[in-house]
């Protein structure tokens, strides 16, 4: 019984993914660069699950400034049999280093986008395929950039959508009570990383890179602490 009840409790398994790394960048501000804040948010995000979760085994699928496949970061967590996936990105509008007064945190789940906004950002977290070598083939002809190759969302079925749809949910209510940001409320995209995985799966935008006080507030260990611990949270009434 002892043994049994042993394994059980390190059954639980999350991966989180730091978006972008080493030649990919993702978006710019003006004071830093996406990958850095995604990959110090999914540290602390880690370390706090790994400081108070005993039971609940954390991979991630870059701990430093490297470039890992898309597909690569999905079968990570399918490799692992994992229960829940979050990869964690932040946000841009059109505008880039123009800047913007947009601000405010965004959770997507798997799903056919249902407004334009929606497919731009997954146009934008798609497009890292092109770095790839072979993406063409790799990916099966997908173009991220155009419109058409979206359509195959709409015919997809989700199994996880509705433990994907609560996750985000909470993480939103989180966003909103423990960091005081602006709710931009639970999406749905055509997001590859998201589709290619067999958990519950979610993407986070932290905030806008682009909008000059929230970039400042994304750089700060406050910020960095607060959305991880909003994260964290989320995560802790989710497994409940």
């Amino acid at each position: 019984m002892g043994v049994c009840l042993s394994i059980s409790a390190q059954a639980y398994t999350i991966v989180i993914d730091a978006g972008h790394g080493g030649k990919d960048a993702g978006a710019i501000g003006r004071i830093s660069q996406e990958k850095n804040i995604n990959l110090s948010v999914a540290k602390e995000l880690g370390r706090l699950i790994e400081q108070n979760m005993p039971g609940t085994k954390v991979i991630y699928t870059r701990k430093t400034d490297v470039f890992v496949e898309l597909h690569e970061r999905a079968q990570i967590a399918n490799r692992a049999k994992a229960d829940l996936f979050i990869s964690i990105h932040t946000n841009s509008t059109a505008a880039g280093l123009k800047g913007t007064t947009t601000s405010g945190t965004e959770t997507y789940t798997l799903g056919m986008h249902r407004a334009a906004e929606n497919l731009e950002v997954a146009k934008r977290e798609n497009t890292v395929i092109t770095l790839e070598s072979n993406f063409e083939q790799k990916y099966e002809g997908f173009d991220p950039k155009s419109s058409e190759s979206y359509i195959i969302f709409e015919l997809m079925h989700d199994q996880n959508m509705a433990s994907s749809v609560n996750f985000a949910k909470e993480i939103q209510k989180q966003f909103r009570a423990t960091a005081g940001r602006i709710d931009r409320g639970v999406h749905q995209a055509g997001l590859l990383v998201l589709a290619r995985t067999s958990m519950p799966a979610v993407l986070v935008e932290l905030g806008y890179i682009n909008n000059a006080e929230e970039e400042k507030y994304l750089n700060t260990s406050a910020g960095v602490a607060t959305l991880a611990k909003s994260i964290y949270n989320a995560f802790v009434a989710y497994k409940k």
